[in-house]
């Protein structure tokens, strides 16, 4: 097992190779990371890993707290992920090459980073001014008929992109080219499907292409399928679920 030290970008989103992540930075911890960052040289990659967060605060609170207006906010490059910070993040992620990072007048930074290779987290140190982890790279398997289900794959995402079109009532651009290959066949459906980030963690966690084109081939026909029969349910039935409070 070989594992490398990197610096962590903790997100309530999950990063595909490949994919694109714009990323507005303005905490302080943040910042650090990416002054950081800046320090190497601009012929390499500038890396850093990203992980969805499991249960805790992407941004950490910067005012009193509720109910207790008096409580001071949490400090530090693991405020808002509690005691064992990773216990609080899902233990697959993605690292991140930052193309572009650009600091902006009041300090901040705009970043441009894409998504390279899938990592475990093996653990999370909170010692210096921002997060870093140990990861270990993993794999990507092709797995058995990767290429079938690929091509199935697509079929059903361009159905889906159609019916969730005509169910946002928007048109289709039909001119974008899609890839042929598997594994990114099956990054881009997972990022680009409106799923949440506990099936989107899911597929990132497949053991092989294959299996998370199948896992995908089932979500997108569901997802489908739902849609198509939205005009047909009651109004209630639509406003069932619970609100959220962003």
């Amino acid at each position: 097992m070989t594992t490398v030290r990197l610096p962590l970008f903790p997100l309530n989103s999950v990063l595909f190779p490949g994919l694109v992540l714009p990323l507005n930075v303005f905490e302080e911890r943040y910042r650090a990371m990416m002054r950081d960052l800046l320090k190497t040289p601009d012929e390499e990659q500038r890396l850093f890993a990203v992980v969805a967060i499991r249960d805790g605060l992407e941004v950490a609170p910067s005012a009193p707290g509720l109910p207790d207006p008096t409580s001071q906010p949490e400090q530090g490059p693991a405020a808002g992920f509690g005691d064992d910070p990773l216990k609080a993040f899902h233990a697959v992620g993605c690292v991140a090459d930052a193309a572009t990072i650009r600091e902006r007048a009041d300090g901040g930074f705009e970043v441009l980073a894409t998504g390279t290779t899938r990592v475990r987290l093996h653990s999370v140190d909170a010692s210096g001014p921002f997060l870093t982890a140990e990861v270990e790279e993993l794999p990507e398997e092709p797995g058995e008929e990767a290429g079938t289900l690929a091509a199935g794959v697509l079929r059903a995402f361009r159905a889906y992109q159609k019916r969730l079109a005509g169910a946002r009532e928007r048109s289709l651009s039909t001119g974008a080219e899609l890839p042929d290959d598997p594994s990114v066949v099956s990054y881009l459906v997972a990022a680009a499907a409106v799923l949440d980030t506990p099936t989107k963690q899911r597929l990132l966690e497949a053991p092989d292409t294959a299996a998370r084109l199948r896992d995908e081939l089932k979500l997108l026909r569901a997802e489908t399928a739902i849609i198509r029969n939205l005009p047909s349910l009651p109004a209630t039935d639509l406003t069932r679920g619970t609100t959220s409070l962003n």
